[in-house]
């Protein structure tokens, strides 16, 4: 069997891409350390639906910045195992006689916007929970796999968007639940792809639906304040 894969020639810009966001975000006047359990779900030829017993443990760290009320950008790193298998959640009597089955390592990197609907942070306001939206870029890898074609890279990219919901435990930390998405351009994830369909060996997929995963997670985080030092405006002016 071929599988197609596709090398990653924007990595070098996506790590200046998160640099500058780093400089830039450095100036907000507050930002955030936080972490966050929850699991990876996988979708592709081997699974379609949402089960819980489907999803793999995982865990995330980050760092946010808030740029203004509504506005914020997060880093983050995200980790965890991804699985499926036919015997478990067969899609159909093909998939049964396939019996395929994996269950590899994925560790992201991601830069995302968050955007929150309400005024949640504000000391004057009697809401202290948001709703928000979030979507962004994310470089993701994959180790542990059994056997795997040359034509493509263990890096590949991908498009995480999702929805979550944020809850003010007192000034310093904050709580939150998070539901991500990560669309890939890559039929990989599950070891199975396009194959030969006249040969009926049954270890091939859909090739022209690529895979991907999901991660549900809550997540606790920790706020810093930070307060700009005033300068002095006659200094540069000043000769002795």
């Amino acid at each position: 069997m071929k599988f197609k894969g596709r090398q990653i020639k924007g990595f070098p810009f996506f790590l200046l891409l998160i640099c500058s966001f780093l400089s830039f975000s450095a100036q907000a006047q507050e930002t955030e350390v936080g972490f966050g359990i929850g699991g990876f779900k996988y979708i592709g030829d081997l699974s379609r639906g949402f089960s819980i017993k489907s999803i793999k443990p995982a865990g995330t760290v980050f760092y946010r910045s808030n740029l203004n009320k509504e506005l914020s950008f997060r880093v983050g790193i995200t980790a965890g195992k991804i699985g499926a298998s036919d015997a478990s959640t067969p899609i159909d009597p093909f998939a049964e006689n396939r019996n395929a089955s994996f269950d590899i390592f994925l560790f992201e990197v991601s830069t995302v916007f968050e955007y929150h609907f309400l005024k949640w942070r504000e000391q004057n306001s009697i809401i202290r929970w948001t709703p928000y939206l979030f979507g962004g870029l994310a470089i993701f890898g994959i180790s542990g796999m059994d056997e795997k074609p040359a034509e493509y890279s263990n890096l590949q990219p991908a498009i995480p968007f999702g929805l979550g919901f944020k809850y003010v435990l007192n000034p310093k930390w904050y709580a939150g639940i998070e539901f991500g998405a990560r669309k890939t351009f890559f039929d990989y994830l599950d070891n199975v792809s396009s194959g030969d369909g006249i040969i009926k060996d049954y270890n091939y997929g859909n090739a022209f639906d690529n895979d991907h995963y999901f991660f549900v997670g809550l997540s606790l985080t920790y706020s810093f304040y930070t307060i700009p030092c005033p300068t002095n405006p006659y200094k540069k002016n000043y000769r002795r």
